[in-house]
């Protein structure tokens, strides 16, 4: 069965092979084992690559079949890249292992949501908290599920999130792309900004903010935003196209102005 799991995952992306070569993986897998391989997937994953996070995670199964949160990683992962009817495949055939998993139950309910299956989402979502699921991802993934049902109550859930890991920037940028993806982009902001605050240093927070600005038609400050991603990773290809589109934007707008004015 676990066999099958994995191939099931490496299948989707065996155009994508790993950095290492045979020869250097039999020297690594005595010395790095699981732990090392969920700080690499968990990386990964933070700095949006989801692609890789999805085949490290694999990697972690590997060592350790009953690693919960491979599992949901991968799920996660699967969410991240709109790969919604594949993640829930995935998502079942985690809980037919971890029937109780909150993590778990928790991204099958977003996977159910995204695909529009809401009240089964929501009933996933109150599985997840009934079991003993009070983690940051279990509120955040219940903000999404609400959101996507027109609910009131979704900003208490992104505020029991933060408050379990106020001073991670991860779980308010998690919360602002949920927020991005249901275009609230106001609220995706205000986490955006929160994430920015807490980790000046980092890259996807400050990409986030430029898409939000962008979005709400603040040019001038999404031009900074992804100006501020340039410096930290020049290289960044998502900084480069971010500035292009504001630029862009900004240069229509005023050209607007300008005509309107004439006429």
């Amino acid at each position: 069965m676990v066999f099958f799991q994995t191939e099931f995952t490496m299948s989707r992306f065996g155009k994508l092979e790993f950095e290492s070569d045979q020869k250097k993986e039999k020297i690594e897998r005595p010395i790095l084992g699981e732990t090392h391989w969920v700080e690499v997937a968990d990386r990964s994953f933070y700095q949006a690559e989801f692609e890789p996070a999805l085949r490290w995670y694999a990697r972690v199964l590997e060592y350790n079949p009953a690693n919960t949160t491979a599992w949901a990683g991968q799920v996660r992962c699967l969410i991240e890249l709109g790969e919604y009817r594949e993640a829930r495949l995935w998502a079942d055939k985690a809980l037919e292992r971890f029937p109780q998993s909150p993590d778990l139950l928790a991204s099958k309910a977003v996977v159910l949501a995204r695909l529009g299956d809401l009240d089964t989402a929501l009933a996933f979502s109150d599985a997840s908290v009934e079991e003993r699921g009070d983690t940051a991802y279990v509120w955040l993934a219940r903000g999404d599920v609400l959101i996507a049902r027109n609910e009131k109550h979704s900003d208490h859930c992104f505020e029991r999130a933060n408050s379990m890991r106020p001073s991670d920037w991860t779980i308010a940028w998690l919360g602002g792309r949920i927020r991005l993806h249901y275009k609230q982009f106001a609220k995706a902001l205000q986490l955006a900004r929160e994430a920015c605050s807490l980790a000046p240093g980092e890259l996807n927070p400050w990409l986030l903010s430029g898409e939000c600005q962008l979005a709400l038609g603040f040019t001038e400050q999404a031009y900074n935003s992804f100006t501020q991603a340039g410096q930290i990773q020049p290289n960044s290809i998502a900084a480069r196209d971010g500035l292009y589109r504001s630029a862009q934007t900004g240069l229509f707008s005023r050209l607007g102005s300008f005509f309107r004015r004439l006429l």
